[in-house]
């Protein structure tokens, strides 16, 4: 349901309920809606005494019908009482005899849905429905249905309500079309298309931001005290109108009504005496009304004949009622605050005073029926603009009697528990057609036994319920030691699993692979050569008579036809470097001879300090080198150039070199 519907219910526009005239004054037939859906059409006869009060005769005749009944239309013309019906989606019209028996005419289907429905004043039987695409409709005996106008669009701007409305005007074939933003007189002999607009809503008509038309009703009756034939009613939700045919976009009389439920139910009724105004019944859906008096006669503007007059709704009369447990009085409340949709009234002239008997509907299915004796004022005018306060309401001992048993009645049934379904999807798209068979047989005998029978369904009906499966349990993720931690402080042995985390630490730990690097020639000379200094530093010649400090002695020589074989020197060397040190050794004999036979001398490895984990792998780097270059004089250079390295485990001492300038202490972390 939209948020539309649940502000403004458009369905009962004009009213469920009519009083249908029988063959004498005072008696005559309620015709209302009754049942769960609305879908009974009642008939009941009603007799009003000298006093105003209803005396009910008999049980009430009913019609089915195949839809919720949403307006009720009586009228008499030419002597033939007429009713017509709008539901949902069709349209009855019926003929009703003078003992009171309603005899069908005809049943008419809108697929569209019928937002209205209306009686000719001019011819008997003749019928207008609109239709929410826009369309209206005429049906008379003789020609049938046919169609007089379309139009999918609204009359002065743009509206998304799909309501429409049609009603007669003074002349036979000539109708009005009204929507939310207007209203437009058509011809139906005419063109397609023709028509005069008769009310604009806005700034013409002095219309307030947002204003719509809720009701628009023809009040030229055909009679001896009937206003103008030309005068058109015209509701919004704040302001009453009066237009004449004969001057359209002029009003003849503006009011602001006060309502504070939009007005949807109009009842116009004859003057009580010879020349006094006509009363006009203005019903909001929340059960407020207005009394109107309203005269101009003949040629007369049509006016205000005194200040609109505010009547007694049902909710006043909670005062009334005997006071009751909070529960109950909740109950009686919302009874009588249950939205109006439909109104009635009828006079009973007097010698004395006039009583106008009025009847209302609720949507809770209540009838309720009020009094009022209406007095000739003999006091000064009254300001029409104004509102008088509403009359006090007082209850006859037949009136108490009648409520107290209602209230009794109302009390007995027990409060409807509150709707709530679970929401429904169709499946009906996604299964195929022997899917559907499978389902369709598994339904239990005795569900529809139940169903087939109207009554209760209980368990036993639905048999053995289908066992629901496990849901599947978790895949186990990756270990979370925040995880374990958190849950096993919140079970409580988290003492149990941190000794499990010192036991686990305590283990063997799995080195993480290191990653080959590929490292340019750069880098590699650059770590190779802060390993060993063999910088052509100026430096004195080597002397034999001078000894090395620390002499050790030479690694055994191996055979150059071994050395390709064993390589034994490529064992402390990683993989990715072995070619760029074969690459820089091959260069040193270059580099290092010297004529004479003279060997490299020692300040280029003066400066050397090795690690006792490095100190094995340069000497065997040294020994391969000097199998490689012969010098002239045949001294070899392993022992001045190893002659100043130091095995010192720390590199806290500096080397001593001629050459070079003092190096600084190297600091921790720097």
């Amino acid at each position: 349901m939209r948020w539309e519907q649940l502000l403004l219910d458009e369905a009962f526009t004009g009213g469920a309920l009519a009083w249908l005239p029988g063959r004498m004054p005072r008696v005559g037939q309620l015709v209302y809606p009754a049942g769960v859906a609305l879908d009974r059409l009642y008939f009941q006869e009603v007799r009003l005494t000298s006093g105003g009060d209803p005396r009910i005769f008999g049980d009430p005749g009913h019609i089915q019908l195949r839809g919720p009944v949403r307006q009720v239309v009586t009228r008499t013309v030419q002597g033939e009482p007429l009713l017509a019906v709008r539901s949902d989606y069709h349209c009855a019209l019926w003929k009703v005899s003078q003992q009171g028996q309603p005899a069908p005419l005809q049943v008419l289907q809108v697929k569209k849905g019928a937002t209205g429905i209306s009686l000719s004043p001019h011819l008997p039987a003749e019928l207008a429905i609109c239709s929410r695409s826009g369309a209206i409709c005429l049906w008379t005996p003789q020609d049938g249905l046919r169609q007089i106008y379309k139009d999918p669009e609204t009359l002065v701007f743009r509206d998304p309500s799909p309501w429409r409305w049609a009603d007669f005007t003074a002349h036979p074939r000539a109708l009005t079309v009204s929507d939310r933003t207007g209203v437009k007189v058509i011809d139906t002999q005419g063109p397609p298309g023709c028509g005069l607009l008769l009310f604009r809503g806005g700034a013409e008509a002095s219309c307030q931001k947002g204003e719509r038309v809720m009701l628009t009703q023809y009040l030229g009756e055909c009679g001896p005290d009937s206003l103008q034939p030309t005068l058109h009613l015209i509701c919004t939700q704040f302001s009453l109108y009066l237009m004449d045919e004969r001057l359209p976009l002029v009003p003849m009389l503006k009011w602001d009504h006060s309502l504070p439920s939009a007005p949807l139910l109009a009842r116009l009724l004859p003057a009580p005496r010879p020349g006094f105004p006509r009363l006009l019944l203005l019903g909001g859906q929340g059960g407020q009304l207005q009394l109107l008096h309203i005269a101009g006669e003949g040629a007369s503007t049509p006016r205000l004949a005194g200040p609109p007059q505010s009547l007694p709704s049902r909710s006043d009369s909670l005062s009334s009622f005997p006071l009751l447990e909070p529960k109950s009085q909740w109950r009686l409340q919302e009874r009588l605050q249950a939205p109006t949709i439909g109104l009635a009234a009828t006079l009973l002239p007097s010698a004395s005073t006039t009583t106008l008997s009025l009847f209302q509907l609720s949507a809770a299915g209540d009838i309720f029926q009020q009094r009022l004796h209406l007095q000739e004022d003999s006091g000064p005018p009254l300001d029409p603009g104004s509102n008088s306060h509403a009359p006090t309401a007082s209850w006859s001992p037949q009136a108490t009697a009648c409520c107290r048993r209602w209230l009794k009645a109302l009390l007995e049934v027990p409060p409807a528990p509150p709707v709530w379904t679970t929401p429904t999807f169709s499946h009906r798209r996604l299964l195929g057609f022997k899917e559907q068979q499978k389902v369709e047989g598994k339904v239990p005998e005795g569900l529809r036994a139940a169903m087939a029978k109207g009554r209760l369904v209980q368990q036993r009906d639905l048999g053995s319920l289908p066992t629901a499966e496990p849901p599947p349990a978790p895949e186990p993720g990756p270990e979370d030691e925040l995880s374990e931690r958190l849950e096993a402080a919140w079970e409580g042995p988290a003492a149990a699993w941190w000794e499990q985390q010192q036991a686990r630490g305590l283990g063997p730990r799995k080195q993480p692979k290191r990653h080959k690097r590929r490292t340019q020639l750069s880098s590699t000379f650059s770590s190779l050569s802060g390993r060993l200094d063999l910088s052509d530093a100026t430096s004195p010649p080597h002397s034999p008579d001078r000894t090395s400090p620390v002499s050790r002695p030479r690694p055994p020589v191996t055979p150059p036809s071994q050395e390709m074989t064993q390589e034994l020197w490529a064992q402390c060397v990683p993989s990715e470097r072995r070619q760029t040190l074969r690459d820089y050794m091959a260069k040193l004999p270059l580099q290092g001879d010297t004529p004479g036979g003279a060997s490299a001398p020692p300040s280029q490895t003066s400066s050397v300090q090795a690690t006792p984990s490095r100190q094995r792998t340069l000497l065997d780097c040294t020994a391969k080198l000097s199998l490689q270059r012969d010098t002239p004089g045949g001294a070899p250079v392993l022992s001045s150039q190893t002659s100043s390295t130091q095995a010192t485990p720390s590199r806290q001492q500096p080397a001593l070199s001629g050459s070079q300038p003092h190096r600084k202490k190297p600091r921790m972390g720097f």
